[in-house]
């Protein structure tokens, strides 16, 4: 249980039961601390820092690897009454936040100088600030206001969209979850709606000659959330059963706000299952779709949806170039081949938090009129 202190921690899961057993417990270890953000006093703890040599021999409610890794990572310790407490990486935003303050200079400046900045601006506010202390740290410190901030427990949205999978999709399988200091995700798949939801999907496909791709694809459903401000808790239609879950649609979210319930989350979740045939729909549409520049049409979406890297993008383009043939090439081609990027930066290593938000991104396409990135005239990007 200890690495669970260190800032790169990360862990996946193979079936519900340890998952949710896994955030039944955080959530019993962590706590929520409420006070005015002027009583906030942050200190560095770097490894020039006084603290660091001082917290290791007397703070005896914090182990010497969180604070030898606080002191490889963000550097600063923030005062709860009478003991320190290291900060974790996930909470540098929104303590800035708190203190109103924003810049790429401020991860620049030295320990003391930023420890320094921010006690000056959050000595100036007198509302309050809530602060997540968990596995040894301060992971995040979010507005006090409940109306600004609601605690939306992993444990219990886990929960909620288990039973509803149960209501709605019986012999739902658990696919995969992974959790990090600043994101949870767990997918599902749906095999025994498989003909109700992709039916007339794999009609096309295997019209088309795409019967290997006709015969692996799977509906499923992707979960995610963050109790660290990274993100609200969101639901979104997946296609499983290739070499990655693929977005078809956009998030359905409950944002961690005015007083939100998990009750607001379930009710969601039914939006999220009416809408995943309207998802399908989108994407068989992009079947019918053809396109005369196809490499250029790819490049120009890719563009207008600003997919980054630029290297793992370029990649895949040229992986798509190479591959073309002398049939017809359709959005859905182009699509499918987009989802290269996703595999390129997981080869990379890429966090999976990262991943999360390109998959989100490339979904957009879904929407787009790709005719009018049919362009003649070649693409930078």
């Amino acid at each position: 249980m200890m690495q669970k202190c260190l800032d790169g921690f990360h862990t996946n899961f193979n079936d519900f039961e340890t998952m949710l057993g896994y955030h039944e417990s955080q959530s019993k270890d962590s706590v929520w601390h409420r006070m005015v953000i002027n009583n906030l006093q942050v200190a560095p703890l770097d490894k020039a820092s006084l603290l660091y040599g001082t917290l290791t021999k007397f703070a005896s409610h914090i182990t010497t690897d969180a604070i030898y890794d606080t002191a490889d990572n963000l550097g600063l310790a923030v005062k709860l009454e009478k003991h320190y407490y290291p900060v974790r990486d996930t909470a540098f935003k929104s303590l800035t936040d708190r203190a109103k303050i924003s810049g790429s200079a401020l991860p620049k400046l030295n320990k003391s100088d930023l420890a320094r900045v921010l006690n000056t601006c959050l000595k100036l506010h007198k509302t309050n600030v809530l602060l997540l202390i968990r596995d040894e740290k301060i992971s995040a410190a979010h507005s006090g206001d409940e109306k600004d901030y609601s605690v939306l427990e992993i444990n219990k949205l886990l929960e909620s969209i288990s039973d509803k999978l149960t209501e709605r999709f019986p012999g739902h399988i658990f696919d995969s979850g992974y959790t990090d200091h600043s994101l949870t995700s767990a997918s599902w798949s749906l095999p025994n709606q498989r003909d109700e939801l992709l039916g007339a999907y794999k009609k096309v496909l295997d019209a088309q000659g795409k019967s290997t791709m006709a015969a692996k694809i799977m509906p499923g459903i992707r979960f995610c959330t963050s109790d660290t401000g990274m993100a609200s808790a969101k639901t979104a239609a997946l296609l499983l059963g290739l070499k990655y879950p693929i977005h078809i649609g956009g998030m359905l979210a409950v944002e961690h706000r005015e007083q939100a319930k998990i009750e607001d989350f379930t009710k969601n979740l039914d939006l999220m299952f009416a809408k995943f045939g309207n998802a399908v729909a989108q994407l068989e549409k992009l079947t019918t779709i053809y396109l005369n520049y196809p490499v250029n049409a790819m490049t120009a979406v890719c563009k207008k949806l600003s997919i980054t890297p630029k290297k793992a993008v370029m990649e895949a383009i040229a992986m798509f170039e190479g591959s073309l043939g002398n049939s017809g090439v359709t959005a859905h081609d182009i699509f499918m081949a987009m989802q290269e990027i996703i595999f390129i930066l997981r080869t990379e290593g890429v966090p999976e938090g990262k991943l999360l938000i390109t998959e989100e991104n490339l979904a957009r396409a879904l929407t787009l009129r790709w005719s009018e990135y049919d362009y003649a005239k070649a693409v930078s990007y």
